[in-house]
Formats: structure tokens, sequence, C-alpha cells
């Protein structure tokens, strides 16, 4: 069974720009719940739980539980708006979750086991192609999070989609291949510098701690000038 966050709201009786900025100016959020062929609900939020979920990884597919005066709804956060300035939240999205209908979701994928990973101790770089999977859930039954072990992963190793655990029963929209999660990739350039630079040196210090630089030849002393002709 899923797990859903409540979250309290109040309900708003006006939709339109005029009336999102009354409820802006009470220092609430508007917020409107869609979807499941039903009549939009006109809620407004306290912006300090915007702020809470949405600095929780994973908000995006976490389940809740709108708590509208004696009603209780099911839904999601789709979208979130921020001020341009102030990058305070100014309104929210959220769809309603209809029972037996399978809503399309991403769900982070954690990764495990970094400081084992075979590749990563030999200095190999993990490269996340997708931190999140879009899926295919059914509302009762959305993981919090997919698993990926790194553990036992080389360089130019890779986590495909079949490599995660967490997935039981739950279909990607992409379905035509196992795709790609993460890679380990070699070292950059930027690493074996240093080590291609201290190989070079090494024999020239070699060279040098053969003898001394031998030291340069004395100057030969100038000749005497000629003895001016006596005058008869």
């Amino acid at each position: 069974m899923a797990n859903f966050t409540t979250i309290e709201a109040e309900a708003r009786e006006r939709a339109g720009k005029g009336a999102a900025r009354a409820t802006r100016r009470q220092g609430k959020v508007p917020a409107v719940i869609y979807g499941a062929k039903q009549t939009p609900t006109l809620i407004a939020l306290d912006p300090r739980a915007v702020l809470r979920e949405i600095h929780h990884s994973g908000w995006r597919s976490r389940l809740y539980e709108v708590k509208v005066g004696g009603e209780q709804i099911r839904a999601l956060i789709r979208d979130v708006q921020f001020h341009k300035v102030t990058d305070q939240p100014e309104h929210v999205d959220f769809q309603r979750l209809a029972p037996g209908e399978r809503i399309r979701v991403a769900v982070a994928v954690v990764f495990h086991n970094e400081a084992v990973s075979v590749g990563l101790k030999r200095g190999g770089v993990l490269n996340v192609v997708r931190h999140a999977v879009e899926c295919l859930c059914d509302p009762d039954h959305v993981p919090a999070h997919f698993d990926a072990d790194l553990g036992a992963l080389d360089i130019n190793d890779n986590v495909r989609w079949s490599n995660l655990t967490g997935t039981e029963g739950i279909r990607p929209t992409i379905g035509d291949r196992d795709f790609v999660i993460a890679t380990i990739a070699p070292p950059t350039k930027s690493q074996e510098a240093p080590a291609a630079d201290a190989a070079a040196a090494a024999p020239a210090k070699a060279a040098a701690g053969k003898g001394a630089p031998a030291k340069a030849a004395p100057a030969k002393a100038a000749a005497p000038k000629a003895a001016a002709p006596k005058k008869k």
C-alpha cells in the first residue's frame, strides 16, 4: 500500500488572476486540483507547507491527501510556479487520483555502494543518465524510489532498467528497450594528465641524478699587446 502525505488546505471560491492575487495578499498560495473527470477544486495553501514538500527529493512522485474542510482528496503535485525575484511559490497544480486509473510519475533512482564500486575505486566517474524514471503506476503502489547497486560495476559498465530493484509491477514509459540509467565512465583527461606529467618527469630526474653538470673551462688569458716601436 502506498504512503500518502497529508497537506492542509482551505477552499477558494473564485478563480482568475484577481482572485489569485487576493489569496497571495492574505499570505496564502493559490492552488487547484484537477483531473479524474471532475470539476477543478480551488484551494489555498500555507506557503511553508509548500516549501517543506518541494525541498524533499522526489516530491513529484509523492502521493498527497489534500484535506479541504471535511474532504480528503488524493493527488499528485504536477507543477509549482515561483516568483521571479523572491523565489516564493505563487501557484500549485495538483492532479486528482482516480481509483484504478494508472498515473504517470517520475520515480527517483537512489544509487548505493559508491564507496566500494570497483570502477569508481579505479578512478572512474559515475555518469548519471536518468536521475528519475518516468513510469505508469497504480496510485496505490507508487514506489518512493528505485535502487541501483554500483558495488560490482567496473569502468564502462552500465546500470539499466532491468538492474533496478523495486520495479515490481511498474511499467516504464520507455517500453521498447532496456534503457541505460547510469554508466561508470573512464577517468577524465584532467585526471590522467597529472599522472602522465609525473611519468614524463621521472626519466629526466634520473638522467639529472647520474652526474653533476661539467664545469665551464676557464677563459684563456688575453695575449700581451705588442710594444710600440722606439723612435730613432
